[in-house]
């Protein structure tokens, strides 16, 4: 049974090399070629490949982006010329590597473990998952922008337009001037990810956004909310009060 594939890549070169490398083995099935994360979502939710060879630098959204919203989760190969991604998560928990510019020889090596996995029959959807919860966790940096699939809409919502995140059970809920957006992830990762120059967590359910804070009112003994520019009432807590006085300096 041949080896459903699809290439991501934004650099149309990259595309053709990685084509020309797989003209002439009879146990893969191009499904097709795609120059960014958004047709390459969309192609694999709708065309369901065994195996997907993806750039992780590519404009609108990045290779890393994609796989969180993914529906069907196929076999990655990573296919990138950034080295400082190549760290123990991404050799864990992708089946290969591939570092710009690779040998048709190295492509080959690459190859033959997805090959291999597939027919271990290895549950590629746990291991993407895996992968998923591996890049998370080791995001350098504070976030610049998070990424939410709503239906068929992707929206990109960068860090400057968000004014509160709410927990909703295994989600949060991202509140920004353009609308509400459902993320699967938890207030403990953007706690740790946000930027606590700009940000601060007043209650298990809430990180506000300090520049947009209005006022702090007192409602009964040791008891306050919060209210935001936008008129919105939030609850403070009693372990959130302090460090709402130190991001406040009051």
């Amino acid at each position: 049974m041949k080896l459903g594939t699809i290439i991501i890549d934004d650099e149309a070169p990259a595309r053709e090399l990685i084509q020309a490398f797989l003209k002439d083995d009879d146990e893969i099935n191009l499904l097709g070629t795609f120059q960014n994360g958004f047709e390459g979502l969309k192609a694999i939710n709708e065309l369901k490949p065994d195996l997907v060879i993806l750039d992780i630098q590519m404009p609108k959204i990045t290779g890393f982006e994609m796989l969180e919203l993914l529906e069907h989760h196929p076999i990655i190969i990573f296919s990138t010329a950034y080295n400082e991604f190549a760290i123990k998560a991404f050799e864990l928990n992708a089946v290969d590597y591939l570092l710009k510019p690779y040998s048709k020889q190295r492509f080959s090596e690459a190859l033959s473990k997805a090959k291999d996995k597939k027919l271990s029959r290895q549950s590629e959807s746990n291991e993407v998952s895996d992968l998923i919860n591996h890049v998370k966790e080791n995001v350098p940096g504070f976030l610049e922008r998070v990424v939410v699939k709503t239906g068929a809409k992707i929206h990109v919502i960068t860090i400057d337009q968000i004014l509160y995140l709410e927990a909703q059970d295994d989600y949060v809920m991202i509140h920004s001037p353009g609308g509400k957006y459902l993320k699967q992830n938890t207030m403990k990762f953007y706690e740790e990810h946000l930027d606590p120059k700009h940000f601060v967590r007043i209650h298990r359910s809430f990180i506000v956004k300090i520049a947009e804070i209005d006022r702090l009112e007192l409602m009964e003994k040791d008891s306050y909310c919060l209210w935001l520019k936008d008129q919105t009432k939030l609850k403070v807590s009693k372990t959130g009060y302090p460090k709402l006085k130190q991001a406040l300096n009051f």
